[in-house]
């Protein structure tokens, strides 16, 4: 989510991009759900960060 809210982008527009639904992308900035280990690279990609940043695990 922060990423997101620093790049200006919209949850439908991560979504868009991404090629899921915006259902997904909210309950993932909520904590409702984990994204699967798919999600977590295209993510990854997407804004251009290691997963490991992602999990937490890397500066």
């Amino acid at each position: 989510m922060e990423m997101r809210k620093e790049r200006g982008l919209s949850q439908a527009t991560v979504a868009r991009d991404l090629g899921v639904s915006l259902g997904i992308v909210c309950y993932w900035e909520t904590n409702k759900s984990d994204p699967t280990a798919s999600n977590i690279a295209k993510v990854a990609r997407y804004f251009n960060v290691s997963s490991d940043y992602l999990l937490g695990l890397a500066d």
